[in-house]
């Protein structure tokens, strides 16, 4: 789990022995090794304080490193901060916007800023990126007028004005209605089939698991994982499921036989399996010789969010 399949490419993100300490000797982040193929969408976790966003911002070239090093489409950072980050589109901690500007003058200030865009295609680039987020009925709006959601969508639209190598996004789906989250789904897929990389630091599990081709998990400024989707979704055991009528009954066996975390939802009893569990089918004579009526009993395919839990023993939000 601690290299991406074979032949995905160059990394685009690279990190050896990656730290930064802070005053105080508070260590954000420790002994980093990341590895981000060249094409994936890869999805970046951590809860709360795991050193996420201290860590992107190393990348980014925004803060220095302690030790270590980080590369980024082949270029140390942040010494080659100038010449990487033309190549680059970030969205990081918010969008930083001028309430008193439209979204479109919003976007044409940012792209005037940018010595490699050609003035003569301005107004067709602007007008591409913001049709691109679904903003373009709302580009004359001042942008104080514009929600939460919508301010994401047009930092968004700015990280797009240029053809980008690698996309670098912080929470994108922060603020976004169900519709958004699947436009924004649907963007990044497209950017990811043109060629672009998208590294993507999200707390919405299942948002990622939708998403992402690969994902990386932080816990204390260490990384925890790393590898597909796939592997560390397989990697955590999947919950034992029983349906049947007689869910007290099937609850207090399986308890007698180390099942664990038992919950009942009409006539569906789940649990995590105990520790060394051979043969499911032990159960399964247990909850008979009990007299439990047994319809069905399988193991639920394990998601994302088993694998991160058993990783980290956090829950379901994991924003920071």
């Amino acid at each position: 789990m601690q290299e991406p399949a074979a032949g995905a490419g160059d990394p685009v993100i690279e990190t050896h022995g990656l730290a930064k300490r802070y005053r105080g000797g508070r260590l954000a982040v420790d002994g980093l090794d990341l590895v981000v193929p060249r094409g994936s969408v890869f999805g970046f976790l951590g809860p709360n304080g795991s050193g996420k966003t201290t860590t992107i911002r190393m990348l980014m070239g925004l803060i220095e490193p302690t030790s270590g090093t980080a590369r980024v489409l082949g270029e140390e950072m942040p010494r080659a901060v100038r010449r990487v980050l033309p190549k680059v589109g970030a969205l990081i901690e918010g969008p930083a916007l001028y309430g008193f500007l439209s979204g479109r003058d919003n976007l044409v200030r940012l792209d005037a800023a940018d010595p490699a865009a050609d003035p003569r295609t301005r107004a067709a680039r602007v007008g591409a990126a913001l049709d691109r987020v679904g903003l373009g009925a709302a580009a004359g709006r001042k942008a104080r007028a514009y929600s939460l959601g919508m301010k994401q969508r047009l930092g968004l639209a700015a990280a797009l004005l240029q053809p980008r190598e690698l996309l670098v996004l912080d929470e994108p789906t922060n603020g976004l209605d169900p519709q958004g989250m699947r436009e924004i789904r649907s963007l990044v897929r497209s950017l990811a089939a043109e060629g672009t990389t998208v590294f993507l630091s999200s707390h919405l599990l299942d948002e990622i698991e939708q998403v992402c081709t690969h994902v990386a998990v932080m816990a204390r400024g260490r990384l925890l994982t790393q590898g597909t989707v796939a592997e560390l979704a397989a990697s955590a055991r999947g919950r034992l499921a029983v349906t049947t009528p007689d869910t007290a009954e099937a609850v207090r066996v399986l308890k007698e036989h180390g099942v664990h975390d038992l919950t009942v939802t009409g006539d569906r009893v789940t649990g995590e399996p105990p520790a060394g569990l051979a043969e499911p089918a032990d159960l399964v004579a247990a909850l008979v010789r009990a007299g439990v009526r047994v319809r069905a009993f399988g193991a639920e395919r394990a998601s994302l969010e088993d694998a991160f839990v058993a990783l980290t023993g956090e829950g379901f939000d994991v924003a920071g």
